[in-house]
């Protein structure tokens, strides 16, 4: 019942979707998503993406995935790495799958040179926090994040 973890590459993309979605009803935001398999493989695995992912399986059975991206800091003037969507299938929660692609991408950032490893938690949702803090990661407690998004961002983009 070994783990391993392997960059995803374009056949992976209907696994993906379909945790996407899992993760998208496990948040309540179901209604949320537009992605699709077709809109998947051309983000991630299409010519120019600067998007990545990873797939955790047991037995050569997909059970979790990171989604992530290089992003920059100007205080260190060096890259970091943005965890977007991190994700374990219920049936492979408490395996270790979590932790495992964490430390991939903790590794990945070592190996580039990263300054930071970043992501965010919805406030609510305490099985990962608790994960997060055993690993030694911290809340930033001083930061607010803020977004625009659908007709507020075209409206504002067209005025």
């Amino acid at each position: 019942m070994a783990l391993t973890i392997r960059e995803a590459v374009r056949a992976d993309a209907a696994t993906l979707f379909g945790f996407i979605r899992e993760l998208a009803i496990y948040e309540k935001a179901e209604d949320e998503v537009t992605a699709t398999v077709e809109t998947i493989e051309e983000s991630i695995f299409g010519e120019g993406s600067v998007t990545r992912a990873l797939v955790c399986e047991q037995d050569g059975q997909a059970i979790a995935m990171a989604i992530w991206f290089f992003n920059y800091s100007t205080w260190q003037a060096r890259n970091g790495i943005y965890l977007e969507d991190l994700y374990v299938t219920p049936k492979a929660r408490g395996l270790g799958a979590g932790r495992a692609l964490l430390k991939q991408l903790a590794k990945i950032a070592q190996e580039n040179g990263c300054g930071r490893f970043e992501w965010s938690v919805l406030d609510w949702n305490e099985p990962a926090i608790r994960v997060y803090e055993a690993i030694g990661a911290e809340p930033l407690q001083e930061w607010i994040r803020y977004r625009m998004s659908g007709d507020m961002l075209k409206s504002f983009a067209d005025t």
